[in-house]
Parts: C-alpha cells; sequence; structure tokens
C-alpha cells in the first residue's frame, strides 16, 4: 500500500482523514518525554484523539533500542490493540523508526501514521518506509521495510525547533539537493540558516521529500539507486557510532553532515566531482556544523564500524559517491589507504 504524504494546512482535519481511512478499532500514540511535553499537549484536545492512549518513551537515540520497543510492544498489548488499531509516531526520527518497527512487528503489523516534528525526520527517517532500532552500539542493526499509512509534514513544529535539530535535518536536505540538481543545490548552500525564513524552508522541505520520494518509489526496498540515498552515510554512521560509544553522541545529521565531507572528498578523488562544487560544499558543512574531534589512532576503529554498515557484502565497504551534481555513482568501493586519505582530509579542517 503506497504511502500518503500531506503537507498539512489544517494538522485536525487531516488527521481526521488520514484516521478515518485507516479504519481502526483503537488509536495509540507514541512519543519520546520532550514531545509528550511540548507537541502532545497541542493535539491532545482534537476530537478524533479523544480516546487515544499515549505510549511514551526516553528521548534520545541511545533509546532507540530493545527495550524501548518491548515496552511499546507491551503496553499495546497490556491497553487492548488489536490488528486493525493504528499507531501515531509523534516525534523525530527516534520515534518514527522505532514506532515504524513496532507498528510493523505487533501482531504481524497494525497501521501506523507519522507525524515528525523534527526537520530530520520530515525530509529523512518519517518518509520511505526505513524502520528500526539500535543494536550493540550499531546504527539501525535491526528493522523492517514498511511504510506508515500515512506522513502528515506540519513544519509549524520547526519554529520551535532549536539550532542543533535544524541543522541535523538541513543536513540531509543537503545531501538531497547533491543527488537532485545544480538549482536546489546551489538554493540550500545559500539559505541562511543562522536566520531562517520560515516559509521558505516549507517549499525546501516539500521538494526535498519529493527528492527522497521519487527515488524510494524507484527503489522501494534499496536493490539499486535507492543506495544513492546513503551518500555520507558511510562515513556519517560510523563517526556516529564512535561517537555514541565515546561518551560524546552527535545528532544523526550533523554526523551524516561531516561523513559528506570524507565521502565528496572521495567523489572528487575517485569519480571525478567537481572540486570547486566539492569546496563549496565543504565549506558550507564547516562553516555550519562542529568537528567530531577524532585522531589517527581512530581510524581502525572507524574502518572496522563502516565494516559493519549494512550496505556491504562480504565485509567489503561500500559507498556512494557522485561524479557531479545529480549524477550518482553507487556500489563504489575503496581501499583503506583511501579511507584514511578521506578522513585526513576531513582532519584537516
Amino acid at each position: 500500500m503506497e504511502q500518503k504524504i500531506i503537507i498539512v494546512k489544517h494538522l485536525q482535519r487531516e488527521l481526521a482523514i488520514a484516521l478515518s481511512e485507516c479504519g481502526h478499532d483503537r488509536i495509540f500514540v507514541l512519543a519520546d518525554r520532550h514531545t509528550a511535553a511540548a507537541c502532545w499537549k497541542l493535539l491532545s484536545g482534537f476530537l478524533c484523539l479523544k480516546n487515544a492512549k499515549l505510549i511514551t518513551v526516553d528521548a534520545g537515540d541511545v533509546h532507540k533500542d530493545i527495550c524501548s520497543v518491548a515496552r511499546v510492544w507491551t503496553e499495546l498489548s497490556e491497553n487492548g490493540a488489536s490488528r486493525h488499531s493504528c499507531l501515531i509516531n509523534l516525534g523525530g526520527g527516534m520515534i518514527t523508526d522505532l514506532g515504524g518497527f513496532a507498528a510493523s512487528t505487533f501482531k504481524r503489523g497494525i497501521d501506523f501514521i507519522n507525524i515528525p516534528t523534527t526537520l530530520l525526520a520530515m525530509v529523512d527517517a518519517a518518509v520511505g518506509g526505513k524502520t528500526g532500532i539500535n543494536l550493540n552500539g550499531l546504527k539501525n542493526e535491526v528493522g523492517v521495510f514498511n511504510s506508515g499509512r500515512f506522513v502528515l509534514l506540519d513544519t509549524s513544529f520547526l519554529k520551535s525547533l532549536d539550532e542543533d535539530n535544524l541543522l541535523s535535518g538541513y543536513a540531509e536536505m543537503l545531501k538531497h539537493g547533491l543527488l537532485s540538481n545544480e538549482q536546489t543545490w546551489s538554493n540550500l548552500l545559500n539559505f541562511d540558516l543562522q536566520n531562517p525564513d520560515f516559509r521558505q524552508l516549507q517549499q525546501m522541505v516539500a521538494e526535498s521529500v519529493k527528492i527522497k520520494e521519487r527515488i524510494v518509489k524507484a527503489d522501494p526496498t534499496e536493490q539499486g539507486i535507492r543506495k544513492s540515498l546513503n551518500l555520507g552515510h558511510t562515513f556519517g554512521h560510523a563517526f556516529e557510532s564512535f561517537a555514541m560509544t565515546s561518551g560524546s553522541p552527535v545528532l544523526h545529521g550533523h554526523a551524516v553532515a561531516l561523513g559528506l565531507i570524507c565521502e565528496l572528498h572521495m567523489s572528487s578523488v575517485k569519480v571525478g566531482f567537481p572540486v570547486e562544487k566539492m569546496r563549496q560544499t565543504v565549506a558550507f558543512i564547516r562553516e555550519n556544523y562542529f568537528p567530531l574531534s577524532i585522531t589517527c589512532d581512530a581510524y581502525p576503529h572507524l574502518i572496522e564500524l563502516m565494516k559493519h554498515d549494512k550496505k556491504n557484502m562480504s565485509s567489503i565497504i561500500n559507498f556512494t559517491l557522485i561524479s557531479d551534481v545529480g549524477k550518482v555513482m553507487v556500489n563504489q568501493t575503496a581501499t583503506e589507504e583511501e579511507i584514511k586519505e578521506a578522513l585526513d582530509f576531513y582532519r584537516e579542517g
């Protein structure tokens, strides 16, 4: 069943319509403790949610684990959820990933609706049908492909978003721009992140979602072109896991932005991505994102983390690279020496 993505103009009305199409018997809402405090109060008075049961889990990607998903399953079971119930995931990417996985596996699958409240979730996690949890310090190690019935994108949530989370989502938008066309890429590099125009940002979010939606429709289970969405993620996931195990976690989008530095350099060296475009994009990232401090001693650990990436086959590290804006090359490999050279370039900043 195809996922319906709606740019919201009136959340209460459009959520009521979505729920009526799902044909539910019971409604559950999943939120983390931050979203429950900040966002649930805006929805709890909706008539369509009059009898909804709120489920809360601890906030942060460190809690996107088997303990949290077991808590969701237990709450659903103990409160009478059936195969005809519906779970609304209200929150950032951690909630849409976790909630989508919980819904996809409870009683072999119940309907779910994503209402992302962060920029990252709007342009990435909530769209495309990837669900999952972390395991043994590895990102999204367990999960399934399964799309929610609806994704309701209400950009009014972004006005209260802190700078770190705004930047986190914007990194995925920048990635989409690199995969799309020169105009979109250029617009993203010229957007003022320090004083964002939210009306303009809403239009950019809609365009970014369309880019991802087009790629996902062409390749729902990541057999080919969907791998283009992994640009920046081989290094990025390694940075994210490294930071998590080091006790100084970074937001997903920040790790992806830093991963883009490495993979754009690798694209330039290996497949001819224009050096000036690489420098412009890297300069934008360095200007807006704080670096993760790593030393040469961390290289073996980072490479080992990359070997555990789900995109790999037979422990051969797999990269998505680009030869120009909009010209994607998936299933690229690199030697350990080339990986270390990209890390050297990253550290030079």
